[in-house]
């Protein structure tokens, strides 16, 4: 899949059908990870200056931070192409080969969950990161012969959800690293606002707030939660979403004060009642609840420790103090004042 920047494409803000994936396209719309975007900015100036390629990239977080996009307005602030892939659909080396002999020069390859490429094809990856070029063997048998094919300087940029996956030659190719933190509401009561403008939707200050407290740190649960709050607007009410459209309409989502889902609110009491607060082993809890290992791990697991509620030790998951009274369930605390 490729796709052609143009870099003096119209704003998608002034239409709100233009993107439905209400992405950012440049550096000036991207909201948080401030850290990340200004030194970000200095390396493409710098690359811009020197008329040469970007240093490979390696982005790394939870889902839904906004990797993806800033791949993307990586290679629209370079004025460049970008080739996306992701690591589970790339099985073999020629496939990969081919893809890097394809590459022009300066753009940029987007490769998503790049933790899950095959070992022995990430070994294709190790001299074109470094050297701009492939081993490519001819021939069978005694006679093979191996041929270096030169490539075009490109700029990798891979995301993973599990950073701890990467082998350590693939992580020490990468010039550049970042690492995404889950947003701030204020910052998510900013993309919210600006998906409402795009897609329409008449939001008051309260319910946007509303929007971004239960939003679990991360805009694309934002924007989702936007989409189906418009939709209860737009049904049971007059088309505005206030505080307490909002908070109904999160409420019949159940989606809690702290942006817990039901399966969040499962995890934590499953340990607290089940396994008596923890320690409790990944694949125990797995078989639980009903849910894959990968999924706990990379989609629940890090909010719940951020807020935290949930805590992972040697031995396995134990609930927090905090994660017990979120639940509504007996803290060590009041069970020692009871019993005093």
């Amino acid at each position: 899949m490729s796709r052609i920047v143009d870099p003096t494409h119209a704003d998608p803000v002034a239409d709100p059908h233009a993107d439905p994936a209400l992405r950012p396209r440049r550096f000036s719309e991207y909201v948080g990870q401030q850290r990340i975007l200004d030194n970000l900015r200095v390396y493409v100036r710098a690359a811009l200056k020197r008329g040469g390629a970007l240093d490979h990239v390696l982005l790394s977080g939870p889902p839904g931070l906004g990797k993806t996009s800033l791949a993307y307005i990586l290679a629209e602030e370079l004025g460049v192409d970008v080739k996306t892939t992701s690591g589970p659909t790339i099985e073999r080396k020629g496939d990969l080969a081919a893809l890097l002999s394809s590459l022009e020069e300066r753009q940029v390859l987007f490769i998503d969950e790049i933790h899950r490429l095959p070992r022995a094809t990430e070994e294709v990856l190790y001299p074109a990161m470094e050297d701009y070029e492939i081993d490519v063997i001819l021939g069978q048998g005694p006679g093979a012969q191996s041929v270096k094919l030169p490539l075009a300087p490109f700029t990798l940029v891979g995301a993973t959800t599990r950073s701890g996956l990467l082998s350590a030659p693939l992580r020490a190719r990468f010039g550049i690293h970042c690492t995404f933190d889950f947003y701030s509401t204020d910052d998510l009561q900013k993309i919210i606002e600006r998906s409402a403008r795009r897609l329409g939707v008449v939001i008051t200050p309260d319910g946007c707030r509303e929007l971004a407290k239960r939003s679990r740190g991360t805009p694309r649960i934002a924007n989702r939660l936007l989409r189906r709050v418009r939709d209860f607007a737009e049904v049971e009410g007059d088309g505005t979403v206030d505080k307490p459209l909002a908070s109904e309409a999160l409420s019949r989502l159940d989606i809690d004060d702290r942006g817990l889902d039901t399966m969040d609110r499962r995890i934590l009491s499953t340990i607290a009642v089940k396994f008596s607060g923890g320690p409790v082993g990944l694949d125990t809890l797995s078989a639980a609840i009903g849910e894959s290992r990968d999924t706990i791990e990379d989609t629940y697991e890090p909010y719940l420790i951020q807020q935290g509620l949930l805590n992972r030790t040697p031995r396995g998951r134990v609930v927090t103090v905090r994660g017990l009274s979120h639940l509504g369930l007996p803290t060590p605390t009041d069970t020692q004042e009871r019993l005093l």
